[in-house]
């Protein structure tokens, strides 16, 4: 299994970071096509479960915010969701009419997929469409995977106390004291070496770096609780088995869901 891992962080990683430096079209086409893959992931798990989100919509909606966000920031955004609740709210009103009892409950899952993977993976963009968007981007997502690092390894040894033994046993309130405190190191290192290549007019720093971190790693681990709700509800360990060892996209990108927009925001508002 931790063969498996390494291999796909290799053969991934330096893709990854290409596609960030590029930036443009290129990386907005590469958070589409992941947050289309989260969105199907999404639809399958709730069929699992025994609901029937519209796939198309989910998939359709949450590319239209993503690649809306790319081409015209949040100007798009208004008639893209108006559409989509009009268009969902019609799928499952015909659906109700052929027979489907929960209807109204599909059409719930259904705008909640393409929003939570749709506007919030936007984000991702948002955030790398910033001033030294770059170095910004390379410090929050780093920053949560760092943070994650430390509360996986410290809980795993020293971990006594169930952080929420329902959705996550594993977790322990030492695993996630001390990732706060490795996401806060971590990404402060991360911002101080970072500004070396966004140069002296930059306004990235240790302390902002520091702080950035901080929030990111108190906050960010109820993204990956949230999808582990999703999945202890529908029975499934993983929403798909597309990264060997790593489970599906909708795994992957738990976190980031929550690491951009509050990222995003807690930039735009305090560290420029």
């Amino acid at each position: 299994m931790l063969i498996k891992r390494l291999l796909v962080v290799i053969i991934l990683l330096p893709i990854g970071l290409l596609v960030i430096h590029l930036g443009g079209a290129t990386f907005s086409a590469f958070v589409a096509l992941i947050m289309g893959l989260a969105s199907w992931e999404y639809v399958t798990l709730f069929r699992a479960g025994g609901l029937q989100p519209a796939g198309a919509l989910v998939v359709i909606g949450g590319l239209s915010l993503v690649l809306g966000r790319a081409v015209n920031g949040f100007d798009s955004a208004p008639w893209i969701v108006c559409l989509l609740v009009l268009a969902s709210m019609t799928y499952h009103l015909v659906a109700y009419e052929r027979g489907r009892d929960q209807a109204g409950t599909d059409f719930s899952v259904t705008l909640a997929g393409a929003l939570y993977a749709g506007w919030l993976g936007a984000y991702l963009i948002s955030l790398r469409q910033l001033p030294d968007g770059e170095w910004w981007f390379l410090i929050v997502l780093p920053g949560v995977w760092l943070a994650d690092s430390g509360a996986f390894f410290i809980g795993k040894k020293y971990g006594r106390h169930k952080l929420s033994p329902r959705l996550s046993p594993k977790k322990t309130w030492e695993g996630y004291l001390a990732g706060i405190v490795t996401g806060a190191l971590g990404t402060a290192l991360l911002a101080a070496l970072w500004r070396i290549g966004a140069g002296p007019g930059s306004a990235i720093t240790f302390w902002k770096g520091a702080l950035l971190g901080t929030l990111l790693a108190v906050v960010t681990p109820l993204g990956d609780l949230g999808e582990s709700m999703i999945k202890r509800q529908v029975g499934k360990k993983d929403s798909s088995n597309l990264l060997p060892g790593h489970g599906g996209a909708f795994d992957r990108i738990d976190s980031w869901l929550w690491a951009a927009p509050i990222g995003y925001y807690a930039i735009i508002w305090f560290l420029l």
